[in-house]
């Protein structure tokens, strides 16, 4: 029953993303056939093999290493404000992004990250059947964040047709970026995390061949990436930290915003209706949770989760699962993986607004296609958990 389900959620997404496909003619099924492979492969091997198990637990152990580090930081500021074994989230969750940050800044100075990033998207390139440019900005979107990554490749923004200008941005959307990993983790299972960071990557090219099918010719297929302004050591590490800050600050502020708007919009429904919003979206999101693989009997809850995160953000969503202690664990691991990616309302005037920053133009025609990129990187999401769903 679990493998017919899963057959459902995987028809259940490719349909609905044929349907609003912009070009159903050219849609090129063998990457889409090697790519689905690709991800049931790794989803076994991250959640169902003794190595999957050695590498997931080496990649959360050394996140909590870091996070241990970014601790002694965090203590030395503010280790007065807080009880003995008690937790606050900004402090525990939220700050420890600086030093994340601040490690990355370090490797792209150095030119490891750049040099990593741009070796496996050459190779994912050779898979996927699209432009070196789109598996690069794929790879660096996990990395840098859905804004930073512009930036990189800002030499060829405007030069992008709409197409192709589209796959960059769901790329962006589909993934999280590296700096925000550590705080994912303490909030639900490392495994889900890590699995859900693979398969997305996979998920957004696999989704973008299906909505926004193309070819990039020889002559196109190029990839400048710009190089950072060239910055002392510590000019460098004083960015990266006051970015990291930056970071931790809006979360807190998107979350304090939006987790009393969702209070006060829940009491009104409660009061007039006798249901509250979240319980509401949950009813429609429920098929959703089905065809992903929840139980009917979860599906509503585990809807509501995850329309949470769309109307809020990744984060908001998170803290409500936590709440939720009666949805079984195969529940929780699909609706965890489902969580981890950018797939909000809030994103697209995000990733608009950094386009825009670099080329006015193309960040308007970013905004035209934003309630399509929601749906294609939401579509991601759930396809991803759709085949977490097969092994747990």
């Amino acid at each position: 029953m679990r493998y017919l389900i899963a057959i459902l959620g995987v028809l259940v997404v490719f349909c609905l993303s044929y349907a609003v496909s912009s070009d159903r003619r050219n849609i090129r099924y063998k990457p889409l056939f090697i790519m689905i492979v690709l991800q049931a492969l790794l989803a076994f091997a991250l959640l169902h093999t003794a190595v999957g198990e050695i590498l997931i637990g080496g990649f959360a152990s050394l996140f909590e290493k870091l996070l241990a580090y970014a601790g002694e930081g965090v203590d030395f500021v503010f280790g007065g404000l807080v009880n003995e074994g008690q937790m606050t989230f900004f402090l525990s969750v939220l700050l420890p992004i600086i030093f994340i940050s601040t490690l990355i800044g370090i490797l792209q100075y150095t030119k490891i990250l750049p040099f990593i990033i741009q070796y496996i998207g050459l190779v994912l390139s050779k898979i996927n059947g699209m432009g070196k440019l789109e598996s690069y900005n794929a790879v660096a979107s996990a990395i840098l964040g859905q804004s930073e990554v512009f930036i990189s490749v800002k030499k060829q923004i405007g030069m992008l047709p709409k197409h192709r200008l589209y796959t960059l941005c769901a790329s962006a959307m589909s993934t999280v970026s590296m700096s925000i990993v550590g705080a994912y983790m303490q909030m639900i299972n490392p495994k889900y995390v890590v699995t859900a960071l693979v398969l997305n990557l996979f998920g957004g090219f696999i989704i973008t061949s299906i909505l926004n099918p193309y070819s990039v010719s020889r002559e196109e297929d190029i990839l400048e990436v710009l190089d950072e302004e060239k910055q002392s050591f510590f000019e460098m590490l004083g960015e990266y930290i006051m970015d990291g800050f930056k970071v931790a600050i809006v979360v807190a502020a998107m979350l304090i915003g939006f987790v009393a708007l969702i209070a006060m919009v829940n009491g009104i429904f409660t009061g007039v209706f006798g249901i509250s919003f979240q319980q509401l979206l949950g009813y429609i999101f429920a098929p959703f949770a089905f065809v992903m693989g929840v139980p009917w009997k979860e599906a509503v809850e585990a809807g509501s989760i995850m329309a949470t995160k769309m109307v809020s953000n990744e984060f908001v969503a998170m803290l409500d699962l936590g709440k939720h202690t009666t949805l079984s664990a195969r529940t929780i691991g699909i609706v965890s993986v489902f969580l981890v990616s950018f797939a909000n309302f809030s994103s697209i005037g995000i990733i608009s607004g950094a386009v825009k920053g670099l080329h006015e133009k193309q960040g308007n025609v970013v905004a035209r296609f934003g309630l399509k990129l929601l749906f294609g990187a939401t579509m991601v999401s759930v396809l991803s958990a759709t085949i977490a769903g097969l092994f747990l």
